[in-house]
């Protein structure tokens, strides 16, 4: 296996010999963090309205969602290798029923009290919040497709404030 021997700067989580590592947070001062990811689900709109109306056969697809997508932030160093394990103090997810598009969106807010931020926690929780309504909806929809998965703002540490541009 080849090993990169100059990483680019500003890659963390390469040690100097290239080789991936789980970044020491431990000297990181304890600071309120908080990140917000977004994502969308399209599909047609029968599909859209069934879900709605509350009719799907699997039951609230909206309710559902919800719970996994805050069981995946909480679950989320199980899924991505170099994540820490943190302390989540709150995971929020609110979906927006969107007729025109035919889309469902999904917001994810994620926090916690650490050394190191909650991006792939509320990254995760968007991804599978969706995967969750494909998952209950794919008999009626095979077709639909999940998009704009990304980070819209994070809070906290030494880097301070990012937003998306044209975010909230």
């Amino acid at each position: 296996m080849a090993v990169n021997p100059k990483p680019k700067r500003g890659l963390t989580h390469f040690d100097r010999g290239g080789r991936a590592h789980m970044v020491n947070v431990g000297a990181k001062a304890r600071t309120h963090r908080v990140a917000v990811a977004s994502g969308r689900i399209a599909m047609r709109l029968p599909t859209l309205r069934l879900l709605a109306a509350g009719q799907a056969t699997k039951g609230d697809v909206l309710g559902v969602a919800r719970v996994a997508a805050i069981q995946a932030a909480k679950r989320t160093p199980e899924l991505i290798p170099l994540a820490h394990p943190i302390a989540i103090t709150r995971a929020a997810v609110e979906f927006t029923i969107d007729p025109k598009r035919s889309a469902v969106a999904i917001a994810a807010t994620v926090e916690c009290r650490g050394p190191t931020g909650v991006e792939m926690e509320a990254l995760t929780a968007a991804a599978i919040g969706l995967l969750t309504i494909y998952d209950m909806l794919k008999a009626v929809d095979r077709g639909m497709v999940l998009t704009d998965l990304r980070l819209e703002e994070k809070r906290g540490g030494r880097s301070g404030v990012w937003r998306r541009r044209g975010a909230r």
